[in-house]
Order: C-alpha cells, then sequence, then structure tokens
C-alpha cells in the first residue's frame, strides 16, 4: 500500500490504498464521497464521471497513482449548493428518472460548458453520447445542456 496526497475538492485529502486502485473506489470507499457512481468499471458509460484539472475523466479505470497533484472534482464538490447553472438545468428541465447516470452526465456536460460555452448542437450530441442513460432520457440531457450554456458566462 502507499499514501496517496489527493487535492479532491478544493480539500486534502490521504489515502492509504494500492497504487492500481482506481480512483472510483478510492473516492467512494475510502473517502466516502459516494456521488460518482460504479457502472461498469470499463470506462464505457460514464456513470463515475469526475474531473481532473477540470477535464471529464472516467474514474473506474484511472488509477489513484495517476493523480498525482491534479485537482479532482466529484459532483459533490461542483457547487456548495447544487447551485452550478447545470445543476440548475437538470432541475428546470427535469432531466432524471432513475437518476443513477446523472452525476456522471452532469460532470460531462460542465467540462464542456467549461470548454465550449456556447457549444452546437452536434458538439453537445458528440460529448454526451459517451454517458449512458438506462431510462433514455437523452432528449431532456440535450436540452438542459442548453439550458445551462444560457446561464454561463
Amino acid at each position: 500500500m502507499a499514501l496517496f496526497k489527493l487535492s479532491i475538492n478544493n480539500r486534502a485529502y490521504d489515502a492509504d490504498v494500492e497504487r492500481d486502485t482506481p480512483l472510483l473506489w478510492v473516492l467512494r470507499d475510502n473517502l466516502g464521497l459516494v456521488g460518482t457512481k460504479y457502472g461498469c468499471g470499463i470506462a464505457q458509460c460514464g456513470a463515475c464521471t469526475v474531473h481532473v484539472d477540470g477535464k471529464a475523466v472516467r474514474s473506474c479505470v484511472l488509477p489513484v497513482s495517476a493523480v498525482g497533484k491534479a485537482k479532482v472534482t466529484t459532483i459533490e464538490g461542483l457547487s456548495e449548493k447544487g447551485d452550478h447553472p447545470v445543476q440548475q438545468a437538470w432541475d428546470e428541465v427535469d432531466v432524471a428518472q432513475c437518476g443513477y447516470c446523472q452525476a456522471g452526465q452532469i460532470m460531462t456536460a460542465a467540462a464542456l460548458l467549461k470548454e465550449k460555452p456556447k457549444p452546437t448542437d452536434e458538439e453537445i450530441v458528440s460529448t454526451m453520447s459517451g454517458n449512458i442513460c438506462r431510462c433514455g432520457t437523452y432528449h431532456r440531457i440535450r436540452e438542459a445542456v442548453k439550458v445551462a450554456a444560457t446561464k454561463t458566462n
């Protein structure tokens, strides 16, 4: 085991885990940050998406040893009061059904809007297509990203 010093949601954490432990399991099992969900374990569904230095990353396949000094943001750290523009838009559009994929969807959308504040429909579809929603709320997800884009800047 090794001791990793991590910066997560603007807080310092220590994790004494194996080097190859996926960041997802460190977040959930070692640090109690359970907003990030396990979906597939092979980076195909997007439920485990977090930000690493502002970029959307699949935490289920990212070994904790690869994080280094990067700043990690989980859904819990996106905003203190749940009032990030994407979270507001998700609520306004009533996106969630079961809600399981929503943390990953929101984190992917937030990273997109940070990089491209006014994305085209094609950019939204392309970026969000990597996140699977078993309930099929894709039309509401796209709409919420568009609404959130009007709230940023």
